[in-house]
């Protein structure tokens, strides 16, 4: 049954998929373009695209594009609910049973942790390269677009870089083979369109509903639904607002705060999980269990609308030639927006010493090879960290 295949391939990807949006993608890429081929490299490559200008959470909605490619909306629900579970499982019983858990206690491992997600998003890189990047011109894009983002970054000029290299790809990139073209999902515009609206009407309705009735529940879900709907870049960037919601606000101390912060940086799946943990540590009613996943389906819910929305008028943009020549030019500097982020946050937070750099060599021999399973490496890389780390 599509449905059971689709959670149980999510919840694997949740339990395992650690290091954050960009080693999310290369998870991703690995299950579901390698091994299960339930959509190609070039789609799989263009959907990344259309998720980096989109704001949201781009893995999950990766994710869900594929459910519901795969088995229609329903498909969407439960790839994002078997993506997000484990997360936010592991981030509500952390805030239920703060005082009873001593984060600094389990820095070694969880480091490793950090250290083995450098080596799943540098192979996953390179396989992405080989495929999007097999000319000197778009690899020439790709590797502008790194280096731009490296010395100024910003989910604007993000957006900018893809703009600007798909007019390059249509008047500048030339390809012998027929231009790649494989369906992600044959959406009915009409269905598109309502769940547009819906977005913009949670978007706009809910802050004027909230001076109206004094109600906690609107409140939260409105704060929340905000910040999953305006933020551009990945989980990093919606914290600060987040941040700026919850504590001015007196639901939940600063120091709760980086304390959830800093766990849902080492913990595999969305780091918009951490809504879930702000949702049950909150001192306003509804917290708990009833806080969590209130503020969780808040935070995803723009997401969830947006994807659907979109992915009807994205397949029929993409049968055009003109905007297949620009996914050519799109897809490599996507490349360089990995390629960028792979050593600013990814290295940048997990590399600092000899130890950490040979794990990831090691790491990374392993899987491109070797071909070990991602998984079983991250087990390996986690038993090793108790020893080396001590």
């Amino acid at each position: 049954m599509k449905i059971f295949q689709v959670f149980i391939t999510a919840l694997k990807l949740g339990c395992s998929s650690f290091g954050g949006p960009i080693a999310h993608l290369s998870y991703f890429h690995d299950e579901y373009v390698t091994k299960k081929r339930w959509i190609s490299a070039h789609a799989y490559a263009d959907l990344v695209a259309l998720c980096q200008f989109l704001p949201g959470p781009a893995s999950s909605q990766v994710g869900m594009a594929i459910g519901l490619s795969r088995a229609g909306i329903l498909g969407a629900i439960v790839s994002w609910i078997g993506f997000t579970l484990p997360s936010a499982l592991i981030l509500i019983l952390f805030g239920l049973g703060l005082s009873q858990i001593e984060v600094a206690n389990h820095k070694h491992w969880l480091h490793g942790l950090k250290v083995v997600a450098v080596a799943v998003v540098a192979q996953a890189i390179l396989g992405m390269g080989k495929k999007l990047c097999p000319d000197k011109e778009r690899l020439t894009i790709a590797i502008i677009t790194s280096v731009i983002l490296l010395f100024f970054s910003s989910a604007i000029l993000q957006i900018s870089l893809l703009v600007i290299s798909g007019f390059i790809g249509v008047y500048f990139l030339k390809s012998k083979e027929d231009f790649p073209h494989d369906s992600i999902h044959k959406g009915k515009k009409s269905i598109g369109f309502i769940f547009l609206a819906l977005f913009l009407i949670f978007l706009f309705v809910l802050p004027l509903l909230r001076t109206i009735v004094n109600v906690t529940e609107v409140q939260y879900f409105d704060s929340f639904y905000r910040a999953g709907a305006l933020v551009f870049g990945g989980g990093h960037v919606v914290l600060p607002l987040l941040q700026a919601e919850v504590v001015p606000t007196g639901w939940v101390s600063n120091d709760l705060f980086m304390a959830g912060y800093g766990l849902s940086n080492a913990i595999p799946g969305p780091l918009f999980a951490f809504s879930s943990f702000l949702g049950a540590v909150s001192i306003v009613s509804p917290n708990g269990w009833a806080g969590a996943i209130l503020c969780l389906v808040a935070a995803f819910l723009p997401s969830f609308l947006l994807i659907v929305g979109a992915l009807p008028f994205w397949e029929g943009l993409r049968k055009n030639q003109t905007i297949r020549k620009a996914m050519l030019g799109i897809n490599a500097s996507v490349v360089g927006i990995l390629l960028a982020a792979f050593y600013n946050p990814v290295w940048t937070s997990a590399v600092f010493s000899p130890k950490d750099f040979a794990i990831v060599i090691v790491g990374f021999l392993l899987l491109e090879f070797w071909k070990v399973p991602s998984w079983l490496v991250v087990i390996a890389t986690v038993a090793i960290s108790f020893v080396i780390y001590l």
